[in-house]
């Protein structure tokens, strides 16, 4: 049985370099990307997660609709990688979506990670350990993340915080894991 992986981190911390590590050299991996190059430091940030990535995996860009990429990919790979929540729910939020279609879809992401037909690994930022937004709008996003990033983790067979590089254990569901996955070392 395929598993499912939540990687939670702040900026910096490894998650994106921990989501890829271990996946076999002969394996099909789907990349969702939700990034959308805005500015140069973006453009840049993405450029660079390209040329990391193995020429042979399928990169799908998804900035607003992850449920139907998610779902695709899952039948057409080995591993899923989404890469991130984070910009995901923030391009929502530009779109002018409401909380509650945000959650819905969040929803329908944590279904997809209940029981997968592959394994899918997720990236997102923890953002309830960082300052006290001082806007509206800060607020709004830090309190829908963090809401997402509850419905995920809860749904994932396992979860792992990434601090300054290191991988650490918040859930893992033996029941619902399998060998193979990222193991708990530095990359």
């Amino acid at each position: 049985m395929a598993s499912s992986l939540f990687i939670l981190g702040g900026a910096r911390s490894g998650k994106s370099r921990f989501a890829v590590a271990g996946l076999s050299a002969r394996a099909r991996v789907v990349y969702i990307a939700t990034a959308e190059p805005g500015d140069e430091d973006m453009a840049a940030r993405i450029a660079r997660h390209q040329a990391e990535r193995p020429p042979h995996w399928s990169t799908v860009e998804a900035p607003l609709d992850l449920v139907p990429r998610l779902s695709e990919a899952l039948g057409a790979a080995d591993t899923v990688v989404v890469d991130c929540l984070t910009l995901w729910v923030a391009n929502l939020l530009l779109r002018g979506e409401s909380d509650e279609a945000i959650l819905k879809q969040a929803d329908a992401v944590a279904a997809l990670l209940v029981a997968p037909a592959a394994e899918v690994r997720v990236v997102s930022n923890e953002t309830g350990l960082g300052v006290h937004p001082p806007t509206a709008d800060g607020l709004r996003f830090r309190d829908a993340l963090g809401l997402v990033n509850q419905r995920i983790a809860a749904a994932a067979a396992r979860v792992v915080l990434m601090v300054a590089g290191l991988p650490h254990m918040v859930k893992d569901t033996p029941s619902r894991s399998v060998l193979g996955g990222p193991s708990l070392q530095a990359p």
